[in-house]
């Protein structure tokens, strides 16, 4: 089977701008010509063989980044969004969105944002009896969602937050826990730093330089908690600069993005990059090993799984998501052509949803969804305990996977007849926008399908998909 063609236009545009090159002369240095350059950037013609080698030769560019999942993403987005019965008009090709992806991913955006703040005026307006005289009323971004896309958007990698905790781990004395080294970097600060039985996770006095750590909370979230105050305080300067090319809205997007940002170094000073890319390749992502070896939690490692992305050294593309009890999906990440719905609840095929009845089991699942595309998944359910016997314990599911084409690297996959059509289930993003025809477990039609009702036949369905 022939490689599929690379249209990657945006980025060899942004690429030649950041270089400040005129088209002339990054066309010379690629040895194409001018005319053929520019349909390249135009997405009129594919990325040459010539253009790859020249540009790993020539200005030592990733060139793993033309494949990144921008274009995927954005084309995922589009299509949920479209499918909003506020649309009723026939819904662009896959061709079309790929095109306004590819060709204009900054007007894809404001399109992506425009519809969210009209579901959010629509909300607002359902419940218009509620937000009658209060202040804010008014129409607003929500905050979390602006994050949550800054994040999806950056692949979920942020490099300089990533090598300043890699450089913090590099510092440590051999022998020395990380625990260790981050309550010293604490005091190293002025920070005491105090263990309690009541009160909150983590509350840090600022005005007496106390922290108090839940002694509830299991070593490896005290651990997390102490490196993530260690940030909030040694590198606010980074935080800060990082939040400002990011260019949120709000105040409170801002103040929630430092807190991830701040959760990200925390993950990263537990899980050094390159040690931590280094043990998942040798233990084949044994997520207990990891955990082991790491000091830290299911969740932990396997969100840290799916944040691998270094230009040049890369691991494996993951997908990971965290479900609660009532199929809500409370995390999500994708750096796969597998795309999470925005809105709602997830297929409830996959095998995430099946890990709260098989309670401290790895469920292993053979996907594929309506675009021919097979995925390796694996789920499991965790329970966090409050710490008494009174206490509220948090359930949830974590789902971690790749493409079918890594799961060999994977130690869950061995044993698995990957080669067989019949082993694999057929899942599907969210019901709305799923086009399977036949599917058992459908809860709406599909909005971008025509139904057909027939009063004297009844499947398993009341109605037929067109």
């Amino acid at each position: 089977m022939a490689a599929p063609k690379l249209y990657a236009g945006a980025k060899l545009r942004d690429l030649r701008t950041r270089l400040g090159l005129t088209q002339r002369i990054f066309a010379e240095r690629l040895g194409v010509s001018l005319p053929y350059l520019n349909q390249m950037e135009n997405n009129n013609r594919p990325i040459s063989t010539t253009v790859v080698v020249g540009l790993a030769q020539e200005f030592g560019f990733d060139v793993t980044e033309l494949q990144s999942g921008d274009e995927v993403r954005l084309v995922g987005d589009m299509r949920e969004a479209l499918a909003d019965p506020v649309f009723s008009g026939p819904a662009p090709t896959a061709a079309d969105l790929r095109l306004a992806a590819g060709n204009a991913p900054a007007l894809a955006h404001a399109f992506l944002t425009l519809h969210a703040a009209y579901r959010q005026t629509h909300e607002r307006l359902a419940s218009l009896d509620e937000a009658l005289g209060r202040e804010d009323a008014r129409l607003q971004t929500s905050p979390w969602e602006e994050v949550r896309d800054f994040f999806h958007y950056c692949d979920n990698y942020i490099d300089p937050v990533d090598r300043a905790a890699e450089h913090f781990s590099e510092q440590r004395p051999a022998g020395q826990s990380t625990e260790a080294a981050a309550r010293q970097a604490l005091a190293d600060l002025g920070v005491t730093v105090i263990e309690t039985e009541d009160g909150p996770l983590r509350d840090y006095d600022p005005r007496q330089a106390v922290l108090r750590l839940s002694r509830r909370a299991a070593p490896a979230t005290r651990t997390f908690q102490a490196l993530l105050q260690f940030a909030l305080l040694s590198q606010d300067r980074l935080l800060e600069a990082t939040l400002d090319l990011a260019r949120f809205q709000t105040a409170e997007a801002r103040a929630i993005a430092k807190v991830g940002l701040a959760n990200y170094f925390a993950g990263a000073a537990l899980m050094p990059y390159a040690a931590f890319l280094a043990a998942a390749r040798e233990t084949r992502h044994d997520l207990e090993r990891l955990a082991d070896t790491f000091g830290a939690s299911f969740e932990q490692v396997a969100h840290r799984l799916s944040t691998l992305q270094r230009a040049g050294d890369k691991g494996i593309p993951f997908f990971f998501v965290r479900v609660d009890q009532a199929g809500t999906i409370t995390k999500r990440h994708s750096a796969t052509t597998l795309q999470f719905a925005r809105y709602g609840g997830a297929c409830p095929l996959w095998n995430v949803h099946s890990a709260f009845e098989t309670p401290n089991t790895w469920l292993r699942q053979l996907a594929e969804t309506p675009d021919g595309v097979r995925y390796f998944c694996l789920a499991r359910d965790v329970s966090k305990s409050g710490g008494a016997f009174d206490a509220p314990v948090r359930r949830y599911a974590l789902g971690l996977g790749c493409e079918i084409r890594h799961a060999k690297a994977l130690v869950y996959a061995d044993h698995m007849d990957l080669d067989a059509p019949a082993a694999y289930q057929p899942i599907g993003i969210s019901c709305r926008i799923c086009e399977r025809r036949d599917c058992h477990q459908r809860a709406v039609p599909p909005l971008e399908r025509r139904l057909s009702v027939d009063p004297s036949r009844r499947g398993v369905l009341p109605y037929s998909v067109g």
